[in-house]
This record gives structure tokens, sequence and C-alpha cells, in this order.
């Protein structure tokens, strides 16, 4: 019979691992130790990919220096291009929150390709003699280089992510304003009653928002291609060869695509976890617009008969267990959620970033879990909200067409014609009696009929307006206050 455990050694003794599992004694001591976040390694598909690649480039510059023989070399090769791959994402197991700076996940990677390989090579599982996890997967590494240049590249790939589905919202948005150029509001200013514009141009300004973040993000991606293999320990380069790191960033490079570099102080990167507080100081700020572009969504969509009612978002659940024939804005509701946990993740970086001690952070794990859920759940906002929601967007034109016609707001327009406080006049007046603004200015014969469609046309009443009397080629220009 096949036994179905195997025995592994480390410092604190034996212990008996699954037989058939790729990972080891390192990974099973963690296993017990952090039974934290219910997270594995292997759910974070960008951070196994990184690992995968990482030791893929180490291996390749240790086989270049004639540190490892060519079979091991080639072996572990394979093995790490099947973890970068995701053909064994299941055997990261350990929880993305764990002590010890990452050494657990980076043990984990270490197991599984050392035991990979081992098969690879026609050997036993465990066969440590052939292909050991630390003596030749991990050769002129560190848990202190590696890992955090995996969560590196596992932020650029998930700022690839976000950025794309950043893009598709936007597209939605983009397309909304398109079919809404021609639709007239009020707008309005600490929720109280402003002056006309289109609702295309409410939409543009979302959509312009979220290009100014994805130009953001974009820029986040410079910082973070800065890495620190080969530092080993705490930057020093203990137990490398001097032409190791620079072998090892250009493999990397040449494997992901990315303009990699080495950090000029390996001391200082070792320590220094300021990319990543940068990076998720960006993902609060796309967080808190898109949770105030949502929160206009659900606003705007109020009512149906006791609130704005100005758009009608697409029904996509029953909104109640109690009342027939409620709808609620749930799509908005989910991202405003997302929203608040982005910005909890930000402070839990940040403290982490600050709870750093001398040589080394070692509160890495805490930052890439929250970094990873701050990228894919903001990735999955955007996607949902487009899909689900913005896309199918109405306007409820001939609301906003009424109000439009009865609102005082059209006063702000006549301003400039009539004086400051003969158009206070016709508002209060307007106020009171309930009666249009258009109405009283011709009741009273302050504009002719002719002038007053000029002046409240829909290209006067939602953009800058040349004065009859403005020099050639000197723009109209005003003040106000909101």
């Amino acid at each position: 019979m096949v036994s179905e455990t195997r025995i592994e050694h480390d410092l604190l003794g034996e212990r008996e691992v699954p037989a058939r599992a790729y990972w080891g004694i390192h990974t099973l001591r963690a296993l017990e130790n952090f039974p934290i976040s219910g997270l594995p390694v292997g759910r974070s598909r960008h951070l196994v990919r990184s690992l995968g690649l990482v030791k893929q480039a180490a291996a390749r510059a240790n086989r270049d220096l004639g540190l490892l023989a060519p079979a091991i070399a080639s072996a572990i090769d394979q093995a790490c291009a099947e973890v970068a791959a995701g053909t064994l994402d299941d055997q990261f197991v350990v929880d993305m929150i764990q002590g010890g700076a990452g050494t657990s996940t980076n043990m984990n990677a270490n197991e599984v390709i050392a035991n990979r390989a081992l098969e690879l090579l026609g050997r036993p599982f465990g066969d440590y003699r052939v292909v050991h996890p630390i003596e030749h997967v991990n050769r002129s590494q560190s848990t202190n280089d590696v890992y955090p240049t995996a969560l590196r590249l596992a932020a650029i790939f998930g700022v690839r992510d976000l950025i794309a589905s950043m893009a598709h919202l936007r597209g939605a948005f983009e397309a909304r304003a398109f079919a809404f150029r021609d639709i007239l509001k009020i707008g309005r200013t600490q929720l109280q009653d402003a002056v006309p514009m289109t609702l295309g141009q409410e939409f543009s300004a979302y959509a312009v928002m979220l290009a100014e973040d994805e130009a953001r993000l974009g820029e986040a991606l410079g910082l973070l291609r800065e890495i620190s293999l080969g530092a080993t320990a705490i930057g020093t380069g203990i137990n490398t060869d001097p032409a190791y790191a620079g072998a090892a960033c250009r493999h990397l490079g040449q494997l992901t695509g990315e303009r990699l570099v080495t950090s000029p102080n390996l001391v200082e990167a070792t320590q220094d976890v300021g990319a990543f507080v940068q990076l998720s100081g960006i993902l609060k700020r796309v967080a808190v617009k898109l949770s105030k572009s949502c929160n206009d969504l659900r606003l705007l969509s109020s009512g149906p008969q006791a609130g704005f009612n100005e758009i009608r978002l697409p029904p996509r659940a029953a909104g109640s267990s109690i009342m027939p024939g409620k709808v609620n804005p749930v799509i908005p509701e989910v991202v405003n959620q997302i929203a608040f946990e982005v910005i909890g993740n930000d402070l839990t970086i940040t403290l982490a970033a600050e709870g750093g001690q001398l040589q080394l952070n070692a509160f890495e794990p805490v930052i890439a879990y929250s970094l990873h859920k701050s990228l894919t759940h903001l990735a999955a906002g955007c996607r949902t909200l487009a899909d689900n929601c913005v896309s199918g967007i109405a306007a409820n034109a001939d609301l906003l067409a009424e109000r439009v016609r009865t609102s005082v707001g059209l006063a702000t327009a006549l301003n400039p014609l009539l004086g400051y406080d003969k158009a206070t006049e016709i508002a209060t007046e307007a106020l009171t009696s309930g009666r249009g603004v258009a109405e009283l200015v011709l009741e009273r014969g302050l504009m002719t009929a002719a002038e007053l469609a000029r002046a409240l046309a829909p290209e006067a009443l939602t953009g800058p307006r040349a004065r009859a009397d403005a020099p050639a080629g000197v723009p109209a220009g005003g003040a106000g206050s909101a």
C-alpha cells in the first residue's frame, strides 16, 4: 500500500505531511499557526503568478552564473512556469495574513516548486537531496527580497486590471453622456437648485473623474517597477554572486514584459514600503470619487414618487420582503461599500508601513492582503457598476424639462441682461407665486419674446455666452458665488 503521508523535518523536528501534497513541513506549520483570514495565498492569482516568475528569474540567473546544475535549473524553471500559469494555485494554502514578514509564503512557494521539479525529474516527493526547497529553489534569495518583489509585481498586475475595469466604466458613463447630451436639467449646489445644465454634462463629469484616476494609477506603476532581488536578508546582498542582482532583474523583466530596475540602494529598498503606501492612497482617491458618483446616482434616482426621480436605474432585484413593488439601487450601494472597505484598507496599510522597524518591515503580509482586496474589489465594482447599472440608466426627460421650465434658476441666466436686483425680484416672485420666470419677465415687459428665447436657449443656459458688446477676440467673463 502507498503511504498516505511522508515524513519531513525542520529545525523544530519531524512531521507527517500528506504524501501527494506539493507543499511540505514549513507550509504545514504555517497552516497550524495562521488560521486568520481564511484567504489562502492561492486565491490571489496575481501573487502566485508573481512568486512563480520571481523564482523562475532567480533560477535562470543562478543557472547563468553556474550556481545551479543545468538539469536541476531546468526542472525548477519548468515548475516555476507552471506556478506562474496557475496550475498549482491549490497548493498555495498558507493564509495571506501571517507572521514572519512573508516567510511562510516564500517557503510555500519553495516547497511546491521543489516537489514539482522532483516529479518532473521522476523522483518522489520530499526527496530533497535532489532538489531542495532552500538549497536549490531559494538559492541567492531571502524572503526579504523575494516577497516584496512578488508583491510589487502582483500590484502591477492588479493595477493593470483595475485600469482596464475603470476604462470600461468610463466608457459606460461616456455613452450615457452622449445619449443625454440634449436633455436639459437643473443643476444643484448644496442640494439647492442652481442653474441649468444638461444631463450629459452631469454624466460626462463622472467619466472625466475616472480618467483622471486612471492616469494617477499609471503613474504609480513607475515606483512599483523598482525591485530588490539580490538584496537577500537586509539589503547587503550577502550570499549572492556580484552579478546575480542584475541577472535576476534582467530575466524577470523578460518574463514579465515590464521595464524593471534594481533599486539603487538595496538596504533602503528592503525596509521601505512607500510604493505601497502611495498606491493605496491612489486607490483611496479612486474609491472616494467612485463612491461620490454612486451617491449621486442613488440621489438622482430616488423616489420614484417622493424623491428626485430624474433618472431611472435598471431594476436588478426585488427591494423589499414587505413592501410590494419596491426596487432599490443595489449596484451603487455595493460599490459604496467597496469604497468604504478600500478607505479602511488604506488606514491598515498606513499603519503597517509606519510599524516597520530597522532593516525590515515585518507587516508586509497585511499590506499584501489589503492591497489584494482593494485592487480586486474595486475592479469588480467598476465592472458591475458599468454592466448592471450605468449602461441601462434612462432619463426622466419630461420631468426634467418641466423642472427647467418652472425653475427660478433661470433667473441666473437673465442676471447679465436684467441686472442682479431685477433678476432677484423675478426669482423671489416666482418662488412665492409659483409662476414661471419667463412668464413674469414677459408680463413685466422686461424683454421681448425673441430676446427671452435667445437668452434661454439651451446653448446659452449650459455654457459661456459672449456679450453682444464684447470687443472682437475677447471672451465674455464674469464671476459668481455658489
